[in-house]
């Protein structure tokens, strides 16, 4: 029986890169097996702050998104592979379910408490409402 394999040139370059570094360190290398990330939109308008995030084939049971002081987090579940009872060998498996944490500081006008998320097609949306009025207040010194 003859083995099915992938060309790939650089191949056994990115398995030692991606033994050498910490995926998780390399932010969009342009290289999915070097990449655990997901690639990520961040967005101004007038009253808010949107981000976008590419999370293909993630249910939304399996991501958390939650805000610390000035912190933005998303992450999603455990490492590892699916575990799939499939009659037969995998001859290719460049799919992997991997889990990761991704965290953006919030600027000083944010409204940590109006941020809403949806996931829709693989994409998940969040929206940061900017506060409304000054975020600068004079404080009166006693003496």
């Amino acid at each position: 029986m003859k083995t099915v394999s992938l060309y790939r040139p650089l191949n056994v370059m990115d398995q030692l890169l991606e033994s050498f570094f910490d995926s998780s360190l390399v932010p969009f290398t342009g290289n999915p097996v070097l990449s655990k990330l997901p690639l990520v939109d961040v967005q101004e308008t007038a009253d808010a702050y949107l981000v976008e995030a590419e999370l293909p084939g993630i249910d939304e049971k399996q991501i958390k998104v939650q805000v610390d002081g000035a912190k933005l987090i998303i992450e999603t579940g455990k490492d590892g592979e699916k575990k799939e009872e499939k009659d037969g060998n995998f001859l290719i498996r460049e799919r992997r379910n991997v889990s990761f944490s991704r965290s953006f500081t919030l600027p000083e006008n944010a409204d940590t408490e109006s941020v809403s998320a949806v996931l829709k097609n693989g994409i998940l949306s969040l929206e940061v409402k900017k506060r409304t009025g000054n975020i600068r207040r004079l404080i009166e010194i006693n003496a």
